[in-house]
């Protein structure tokens, strides 16, 4: 651990992406091939192979509770506001510690021991032993590996440009490999051996789904593809990647976990002819309407399957490419031949609970636009303008396909709390709640921390910390006189603010010098926003 922790300090300290890469490559080039693989796994900020979605179970208040177990908990609060994350707070906590020189192996070792152990006092348990054993600087990284918050400047990306330059390998061949296993660390192993060409998908291992950009207008969209899309709904449901293959079947959702809570949907994947890999998405249905996402996300998450839910919301697997076919990888091949095929494999499946999305093609700006109304009137979220020559490339998001959406409501609403962030925001008030106006005064409505420059924050911090009511815990109460106007997908109910609601993705817009508290928006105009969503 001892060198990678150096490692991590140099690259957290060099500015240079250049210099980190050759910094990274030459670390990889002189470790065995477990050792290197193992870093370049834990240089990503991962602790497994991205298609590994087991949980450790390891976050905030584990971590307090290891290191108090060896140090006490005096200076805990304070370390933690000045680092703003639990790695510093570790390292100046053990400080003076003289530690042994574990192997980086052990960290392994230590994520199943934690993922065996079920119960939190077993964790501390494991997790205090562990850090004992480490000096201050290597706890720092432990700690950071474990917890998915690395944070030395260092993407994925980078990993693998270092990985090309280690072992003398091209580096779109590296972040091909790294694409198709989604493991850093058999990527490693493969260009070592000089075998990347080697790497496959495999059936029942995900991959990253391809991602679409964002356009302001359908001309935007249009001419970003190349003039000439396939058109098609875009939904508001939960990305799915489905594996089918020897009467199995497996549907993943966006983060590579198992998405369990569809077995209606099972079914029809395992009718399929053959072994293939789908991607689409699940949505909440009422017939041939989608269902307002607010509506669907009760079927989210239930580790407990109910008996009526189905039948409550049902749902159904619309799906829009083909990844994999019967030992062929189809990635390479133009959308519009990866389409023909998915359509002739999911003819004849069982309609309602699996289709092939409908696909038109458009080469003008109108076309494209009474496209986006008519799947704005079907319920749907906007619609999808993707090039029908483009490849599909697991993890990226790049302009071949490109997504227009409905316009974000928002909403005009004043601060009533602040938080400090973490990382370089850690000494700075970012973390904002939010209220509307109601006749009893106001209500909390959500929480934004993004939308507002560096600068603007470092203004603020002042601001609010002069006009502080009361500190609780790490919130600070404040006078509601700073308006924001935020943006959002859509309302949902909650009982976690007083308002009785909660938005979805709110972000700030910008800071409303311009209104009064007396201006800001109602609880009233919420509650019509979010009727209006379940139309």
């Amino acid at each position: 651990m001892r060198a990678f922790a150096e490692l991590c300090e140099a690259i957290a300290a060099t500015p240079s992406k250049t210099e980190k890469v050759a910094k990274v490559a030459a670390f990889l080039a002189r470790l065995d091939p477990d050792a290197a693989a193992l870093s370049a796994i834990f240089l990503s900020g991962r602790l497994v192979p991205r298609h590994d979605s087991r949980p450790s179970g390891v976050g905030f208040s584990l971590v307090i509770q290891a290191v108090v177990a060896i140090c006490g908990e005096e200076g805990v609060a304070t370390a933690l506001r000045r680092h703003g994350d639990l790695g510093g707070m570790a390292e100046e906590l053990l400080e003076g510690r003289a530690g042994e020189d574990v192997p980086m192996a052990e960290l392994s070792g230590v994520f199943e021991a934690l993922v065996r152990d079920r119960t939190a006092a077993g964790k501390v348990r494991i997790l205090r032993d562990f850090l004992a054993r480490l000096r201050p600087v290597e706890a720092k990284y432990a700690v950071k590996v474990l917890v998915g918050d690395l944070r030395i400047g260092l993407q994925e990306s980078l990993v693998e440009e270092a990985i090309a330059r280690a072992f003398g390998a091209r580096a779109e061949d590296v972040q091909r490999a790294n694409m198709l296993t989604s493991d850093l660390g058999q990527t490693v192993r493969l260009a070592r051996d000089g075998r990347l060409a080697r790497a496959r998908l495999r059936l029942f291992h995900p991959v990253s789904f391809m991602l679409a950009s964002p356009a302001e207008s359908a001309a935007d969209a249009l001419e970003a593809v190349g003039g000439d899309a396939l058109v098609e709904d875009k939904f508001d449901g939960i990305r799915a990647q489905a594996h089918v293959g020897g009467g199995r079947a497996m549907l993943f959702s966006r983060n590579l976990e198992e998405a369990s809570e569809f077995p209606e949907l099972l079914e029809p994947l395992r009718a399929l002819a053959g072994e293939a890999v789908l991607d689409g998405e699940i949505v909440g249905v009422v017939g041939e309407r989608s269902l307002p996402f607010t509506a669907f996300q009760r079927r989210l998450g239930r580790r407990q399957k109910e008996l009526f839910i189905a039948d409550e919301i049902p749902v159904r697997f619309w799906v829009f490419d083909l990844l994999y076919q019967d030992g062929e990888m189809l990635l390479d091949l133009p959308l519009l031949e990866r389409r023909g095929r998915l359509s002739a494999l999911v003819l004849g499946a069982d309609a309602a609970l699996l289709r092939s999305v409908g696909m038109d093609r458009v080469g003008d700006a109108p076309s494209a636009e009474a496209a986006f109304e008519a799947a704005l009137a079907r319920g749907n979220e906007g619609i999808m303008l993707k090039d029908p020559r483009s490849p599909y490339r697991p993890g990226r998001r790049g302009r071949a396909w490109m997504k227009l959406k409905r316009p974000l409501a928002t909403l005009d609403v004043v601060v009533t709390g602040v938080e400090y962030g973490h990382g370089k925001r850690a000494g700075v008030l970012s973390d904002y709640t939010f209220s509307v106006r109601d006749e009893g005064g106001l209500k909390t409505l959500g929480k934004a921390f993004t939308g507002l420059t560096d600068k603007e924050i470092a203004e603020l911090t002042p601001v609010f910390l002069e006009a502080t009511l009361e500190e609780r815990g790490g919130l600070r109460r404040v006078r509601p006189e700073i308006v924001l106007e935020v943006a959002f997908n859509n309302i949902q109910p909650s009982k976690r603010h007083e308002s009785g609601y909660a938005l979805r993705f709110p972000r700030i817009v910008r800071l409303r010098p311009d209104k009064a508290v007396s201006e800001i928006d109602t609880l009233e105009r919420v509650v019509e926003i979010y009727r209006q969503g379940l139309r």
